[in-house]
Order: C-alpha cells, then structure tokens, then sequence
C-alpha cells in the first residue's frame, strides 16, 4: 500500500505553494492507486482523465494528482475535460481496468469556507496566506480517513487503446522550425505547422 506522505514533499516543491488542494490531489491518486493495486506510473501505464478545470479555487487538486500517479502533459497520459470539479478516473491501461474518485460534496462545500478559501477570494496570493492558516489544513488532509473526504468508485474494465509515438520529424517549410510530422499540413507552398496555418 502506498503512502501519500511518500508524495508531499516532491508535490509541495513541484506545486510552488502550501495549499490543501494539492495535497488533497495526492492523497486522492494515491487512494486510486491502491485501489487498483498498481504503482506510479514510469511511462504510459496508467492514464488520468481529470474532470477538474481552470479559474476555480482548487485547481491545484490536479498538480497533486500528477505528482503521485506518474501521469503527466509531458508523457501525454493525462487528459483534462474542463468539467470544473474535483473529480478524476485513473485507468490501468495494462490491466484495462479503472477507478473513478471525487470529494465528497459535503466535504467539498465545507472546503470552500476553510480560511484558506477566504483569504483567497480577498485576493491574497497562496504563497502569502500564514503558516498558521495553511498548515493545519495541509496537515489534517494528510493525516484524516480517506472515507472522511473520499467517494471511490468500483472498479471496472476499461479497454484502452494506447497510441505508439510519434518518432518522424520535418522542418515547416514556413517557419523553419521542425514539427512531427502528424502535425503538419500540405499547402501549396510546401507542408507548414498548425502556427503558420493560423496565420495564413
């Protein structure tokens, strides 16, 4: 069983900030991950679809959720459908099955009254909330039950279709600079990228 206090150090340090939201991420992904039984991810064997978004209070939910399942923009094992909640599937994508967890809606909604929450609609930054504030929040997501803040779902088969990279590279013939060749389209002045073809 993993630990998510395996996780907040490296997540404190890759998030910039202390806030409970990424922490609640990390504890979340690792919850999903001893569900499934499965270990970080150190290529394309596991996949996040995220439900969270932007411009919203607690989008640092995700940067937890990264930092403790290995899924990453970077790896192209993460997807987000901007649906502005607290909520994300992880898919084994060898063993072809998946986990949904989100907060639990009362715990979400109490979250959002923390003092945390409220210096930021003041407009003060994250980084500029006092220790006093952050920390006992962040302590107490790490240290609380899972069933206190946690809805996970059963497991279920998922069949996912990983896609092989793409290895192939060619200079856009307006710009210069060298795109894969997936993304390049044909035009009569030669193959461009999609920035050129938005400036056509």
């Amino acid at each position: 069983m993993l630990d998510a206090k395996k996780f907040i150090e490296v997540g404190l340090a890759f998030h910039g900030h202390k806030c409970p939201a990424m922490p609640l991420g990390l504890r979340a992904a690792v919850a999903a991950l001893n569900v499934l039984d499965v270990e970080r991810a150190k290529d394309k064997e596991l996949y996040i679809i995220s439900e969270t978004g932007k411009g919203h209070a607690a989008g640092c939910f995700l940067d937890g959720i990264m930092v403790a399942t290995g899924c990453t923009y970077g790896k192209s094992n993460i997807e987000k459908l901007y649906y502005n909640k607290m909520a994300f599937t992880l898919i084994d994508v060898l063993g072809k099955r998946m986990v949904r967890v989100s907060l639990k809606p009362e715990f979400f909604a109490k979250m959002l009254k923390s003092p945390f929450v409220e210096q930021r609609k003041q407009g003060v930054l994250p980084q500029d909330i006092a220790p006093e504030i952050a920390d006992p929040l962040v302590e107490k997501v790490m240290s609380m039950p899972e069933k206190m803040f946690l809805d996970i779902g059963s497991i279920e088969t998922y069949d996912f279709t990983r896609k092989s990279g793409i290895f192939e590279a060619e200079a856009c013939s307006q710009c210069g600079e060298m795109v894969f060749v997936d993304k390049l389209t044909d035009t009569s002045s030669g193959r461009i990228c999609l920035g050129c073809k938005d400036k056509i």
